[in-house]
């Protein structure tokens, strides 16, 4: 009876202060600042996928990946990416393996992994979720 009061009493307190609650959840939340997503599609160009990528809320813009395999997605390629302004951003060899339905992404600079990701596919292409190693 006592346990059903509080849990009342605290949603109406919610109901009646507004923010009260939120305030707590946003600070519980964890920082966004190293997390990326790209997604990859197929290029009329056999070996190649177009990119459009962004990185946290800040950055991003397309790239392309070249020298892939023909079919599918897995395969060595090395990519360049630019900002939304056409701006050069960065550059990488980029390694996609395929694990049953998901896909293992890195991004290496001088053969040293720089980024790691977890992709899937999706309607129109490989959706990954990528974030910095050094960062």
């Amino acid at each position: 009876m006592l346990r059903s009061f509080i849990v009342k009493a605290s949603l109406a307190l919610g109901l009646l202060i507004p923010g009260l609650f939120s305030a707590a959840v946003a600070e519980e939340a964890p920082d966004i600042s190293n997390i990326g997503f790209v997604l990859y599609t197929k290029s009329y160009a056999p070996g190649t996928l177009n990119a459009r990528w962004m990185y946290t809320n800040k950055y991003s813009g397309p790239g392309i990946a070249t020298g892939g395999p023909m079919d599918g997605f897995a395969g060595n390629y090395h990519v360049r990416y630019f900002y939304d302004s056409g701006e050069f951003s960065d550059e990488y060899d980029l390694v996609i393996e395929k694990t049953g339905d998901t896909y293992k992404v890195m991004w290496l600079t001088n053969g040293e992994v720089s980024a790691i990701g977890v992709g899937m596919e999706v309607e129109t292409g490989l959706a990954v979720g990528w974030r910095r190693v050094a960062d």
